[in-house]
C-alpha cells in the first residue's frame, strides 16, 4: 500500500489518513490532471471514467469520496489553467522513480478503456506521455498489455 500511496504524490509516513489537505504544487494533482487529460481526449468525459479516476484517488489514498472529489477538482482547474502537459509530466518525471512511472502510465490505459474500446486521440496521447514520461516503446505497451489482462480476469 505504501508503493501505491507514493506512486501518486507523497510517501504514506507523510500522508495522514482521510487528508484533504490539496497544496498548489502536489504531484498527486499532476498525476490527476493526466488521467483527466485522458478521460477527455475524446471530448467524452464519461461517468465512469470520472467514477473511475475517483476510484484511485480514494483506494490510493484512503481518501473520502468529498477529498477525492476536491483532488480531482483542483487537478482539473490546473490542467484548464495550463497550456501544455509538459509541467505536469515534469512534476512525474522529477518525484517517481521509473517504476512508479510506469504505473502511472498503467493507470492512464485503465482510464482508455473505461469504455472498452481505444479512441485514436486518445492513443495518440498515451504514447506521447509516454515519451515525455522517458519510458520506452515495450514499457508502454506491457503497461497496456496488464491492463488489459487484468480486465479479462
Amino acid at each position: 500500500m505504501d508503493f501505491f500511496k507514493k506512486v501518486l504524490g507523497q510517501e504514506a509516513e507523510n500522508l495522514p489518513e482521510d487528508s484533504g489537505s490539496v497544496q498548489p504544487h502536489d504531484v498527486r494533482i499532476a498525476a490527476c490532471a493526466l488521467l483527466l487529460e485522458m478521460a477527455n481526449v475524446d471530448d467524452e468525459f464519461s461517468p465512469g471514467e470520472r467514477e473511475t479516476i475517483l476510484a484511485i484517488l480514494k483506494d490510493e489514498y484512503g481518501l473520502s469520496e468529498e477529498h477525492a472529489a476536491a483532488l480531482a477538482d483542483a487537478a482539473e482547474k490546473q490542467r484548464d489553467d495550463s497550456l501544455d502537459l509538459w509541467h505536469f509530466t515534469q512534476q512525474v518525471n522529477q518525484n517517481f522513480s521509473r517504476e512508479e512511472k510506469i504505473w502511472v502510465v498503467e493507470l492512464l490505459w485503465k482510464i482508455v478503456y473505461v469504455d472498452g474500446k481505444l479512441d485514436k486521440h486518445e492513443d495518440y496521447l498515451v504514447h506521447s506521455l509516454a515519451k515525455m514520461l522517458n519510458l520506452s516503446h515495450r514499457e508502454l505497451i506491457d503497461a497496456k498489455l496488464r491492463v488489459l489482462y487484468d480486465q479479462e480476469e
